[in-house]
């Protein structure tokens, strides 16, 4: 019996290895991601976004994707607009926008990530539309996707219908 369990641990440190490698493990480089949002009335940007990445463009379906943002990071050039935004996204309450992939597809020559956007405590489905350029130990995360703010409670005067968000994700194998 014991001279089976060492050839059993070495297979399985072996092919835990190589899901490891496999999966492409991805970290942000710091402050280096971008996340800009434009509408009719308010344009601006978050800053300091977190994210557990896996993923591996062969292999999208196992992709493993979690991301958040600070709210109180927006920033519309202005300090009134960041006050009302800051306001609007209750960012004292709700402190943390959040996605989780919930899948992970091939989408022609793009992904399509669909999961769960938490904001100002509502969770809503979306989906976030992204390209990877992969250059080995480094890549690049590009996505889009589209925000109804009343779907989540934000509903001041002024509200605009939708939100469109841009990310540009700079990243280091890990």
């Amino acid at each position: 019996m014991k001279k089976n369990i060492f050839p059993a641990l070495i297979t399985a440190l072996i092919c835990l290895s190589a899901f490891a490698i496999f999966t492409g493990n991805w970290k942000i480089k710091d402050n280096e991601s971008q996340v800009k949002f434009t509408s009719g009335r308010i344009n601006g940007t978050f800053s300091g976004l977190k994210a557990d990445i896996q993923f591996d463009k062969k292999h999208p379906e196992q992709a493993k994707i979690a991301a958040s943002i600070d709210a109180g990071t927006v920033a519309t050039g202005f300090f009134l607009k960041n006050d009302h935004a800051k306001d609007a996204l209750g960012a004292d309450k709700y402190a943390t926008i959040r996605f989780v992939a919930t899948s992970v597809t091939k989408n022609a020559d793009a992904f399509d990530a669909v999961g769960k956007l938490t904001m100002k405590g509502v969770t809503k489905p979306a989906t976030i539309h992204f390209t990877f350029e992969d250059k080995e130990t480094q890549g690049i995360f590009k996505g889009t996707f589209k925000v109804i703010p009343k779907d989540f409670g934000i509903d001041r005067n002024g509200t605009p219908d939708h939100v469109d968000i841009e990310l540009t994700v700079p990243v280091t194998k890990s």
